[in-house]
């Protein structure tokens, strides 16, 4: 049976709760975060797995990491894991639409299936789905909320405020 710990770390925005399975960063769930699951299945308040990632959090929201370098431990089909490696190419301050992304993947008319892969993405912010937008550059789906999305997107570009993130 895994080992599940959790951890809730403050950011400069809301509180973020980090998930680990057998000590590795499985999840990261947001406040008022859509599909958050119970709390039940967080495993037991345990801050020892979670060192690095709090200080790679740390750096990304003081604007000074643009890319993480962590262990993951990621449960997902074959197409939403290859989803999930395929927005860690996104670079820091950019986006992708959902087109591009199943184009990337070898299937143009995958948009949709791409869009339902980001959806599940588990680690928020460290795989970066905030960074994929619609045709044209339109926001769309974001478990955490379009605004919290909005601003993500504008921090990473220099165009707003860290403070005023969440």
């Amino acid at each position: 049976m895994p080992t599940v710990q959790h951890t809730v770390v403050d950011s400069p925005y809301e509180p973020l709760t980090l998930v680990a399975v057998d000590g590795i960063l499985s999840r990261i769930h947001m406040t008022g975060q859509r599909h958050r699951p119970p709390e039940e299945t967080f495993g037991e308040p345990d801050p020892r797995p979670f060192g690095e990632a709090v200080r790679q959090l740390d750096a990304y929201f003081a604007g000074e990491l643009t890319e993480f370098d962590l262990p993951l431990h990621l449960v997902g089909t074959p197409f939403q894991l290859r989803v999930w490696e395929e927005l860690c190419r996104i670079p820091y301050g950019e986006t992708r639409t959902y087109g591009e992304l199943a184009e990337a993947l070898g299937n143009p008319n995958a948009s949709r299936a791409v869009g339902l892969a980001n959806g599940k993405n588990p680690v928020g912010i460290v795989v970066p789905c905030h960074r994929v937008v619609g045709a044209g550059g339109s926001l769309t789906g974001y478990g955490g909320g379009l605004d919290r999305k909005q601003r993500l997107l504008a921090f990473e570009a220099g165009t707003g405020e860290s403070d005023a993130l969440f």
